[in-house]
C-alpha cells in the first residue's frame, strides 16, 4: 500500500493519504476520516487503521488534522470546513470521480459529531455514501452513563462549552438531510444500554434488526490514551486489548443501505479498534450502495 502525506494547496495544510499499491486499477471506496475533540490526524490513523486494509478492499483514506488547537482542538466550521472540501477534491482529481465506487465520512468522538453537520452541507449531502460514527453520535435514542468522560476529563473548558454545549459528549446525533448508509460503533461503556430499533432504519423501510456472530479479536488495537495512562475508567477506555464485538443490522433497507450498530464489548471511548473489527467495518462500508461521485463525473 501507499502512504504520504498531501498539501491542500488553497491552505498549505497537510494531511494524510493512504492507497493501494495500484490506485489506479479499479474502483476505489474513499474514506474521509475525523479525529475527536483533542486529537490529532495521526493518532485517528491509529485509532482506526483502515490502512490495514487498502489493498484488500481497494481503500483510498484521507486523514486530516483540525485547526483550532485552544483552548482545545476540534473541528471548527469556519476554520475547517473550506479545507476539508479542498480533501475531497483532492481525493476526486487524483482518481477520477468515475472511478470512486463510494465516499464515506468516519469520524471518532467529536470528528463523527462534525460528520453529523456536515452531512446538512450540501457539498457533501450530494457526494457522501455513508457515515461511520464512531463513538461520534447515533441517529436515535442513546443514553450516556453519569461516568462518561467524568472524572477523567473534568467539566469542558468554559470557552468550548459556550460554543460547543453537548462537545465533547457524542451522545446523539440529528437526522442528516442526506441519503445515506449509517454505523454507529461504540464501547459497551459508553452507553447505559444499545436501544433495540433504529429511526434511520424506520426511514428506508428496513426490517427489525437481526443479530449476526460477534467478532472477535485475539490482538488488541494499535493505540490509546496515554495521557491518561493509570488515571482513566472504563467509559474513557483502558488499555488497548483483545476483544469480541456484537453486529446488529437491520436487513432489507430501501436501496440496499446498510444500516448496522455494532458494540465492542467491555470498551470506552479511546481504546483503538481492533483487526478483525476494523476489517468488519470495512467489509461493511464497501458492501454499501455508492455512485454518488461517479454520478457527479
Amino acid at each position: 500500500m501507499g502512504h504520504f502525506t498531501a498539501i491542500d494547496d488553497p491552505t498549505q495544510r497537510k494531511f494524510y493519504v493512504d492507497e493501494p499499491d495500484e490506485p489506479r486499477a479499479g474502483p476505489l471506496t474513499l474514506l474521509l476520516s475525523l479525529h475527536g475533540g483533542g486529537s490529532v490526524g495521526a493518532w485517528q490513523r491509529q485509532y482506526f487503521p483502515a490502512y490495514l486494509y487498502a489493498n484488500a478492499h481497494r481503500l483510498a483514506v484521507a486523514t486530516p488534522s483540525c485547526a483550532t488547537k485552544e483552548p482545545m482542538r476540534r473541528w471548527d466550521a469556519e476554520a475547517d470546513d473550506a479545507h476539508l472540501r479542498n480533501v475531497v477534491g483532492y481525493m476526486v482529481r487524483r482518481y477520477g470521480a468515475a472511478n470512486v465506487a463510494g465516499f464515506w465520512l468516519v469520524g471518532h468522538s467529536q470528528g463523527g459529531m462534525t460528520s453529523n453537520r456536515l452531512l446538512n452541507d450540501a457539498f457533501f449531502a450530494n457526494r457522501v455514501d455513508g457515515w461511520l460514527s464512531l463513538s461520534g453520535g447515533r441517529i436515535g435514542p442513546i443514553e450516556l452513563p453519569p461516568s462518561f468522560f467524568v472524572p477523567v476529563r473534568g467539566p469542558l473548558p468554559p470557552a468550548v462549552a459556550a460554543t460547543q454545549p453537548n462537545a465533547p459528549r457524542a451522545g446523539r446525533a440529528t437526522p442528516p438531510d442526506a441519503d445515506i448508509s449509517f454505523i454507529f460503533a461504540t464501547g459497551e461503556h459508553e452507553m447505559v444500554a444499545l436501544p433495540t430499533t433504529s429511526p434511520w432504519a424506520d426511514r428506508y423501510g428496513a426490517g427489525a434488526r437481526v443479530r449476526l456472530p460477534d467478532v472477535v479479536d485475539t490482538e488488541p488495537g494499535l493505540i490509546y490514551d496515554t495521557l491518561r495512562d493509570g488515571k482513566s475508567n472504563a467509559s474513557w477506555g483502558l488499555r488497548p486489548r483483545p476483544g469480541t464485538a456484537q453486529i446488529y443490522v437491520y436487513p432489507n433497507a430501501r436501496g440496499g443501505r446498510v444500516i448496522a450498530d455494532v458494540v465492542r464489548l467491555d470498551k470506552g471511548h479511546t481504546e483503538g479498534l481492533e483487526p478483525k473489527i476494523t476489517a468488519k467495518l470495512i467489509e461493511m462500508m464497501v458492501a454499501a450502495p455508492g455512485g454518488k461521485l461517479r454520478a457527479l463525473a
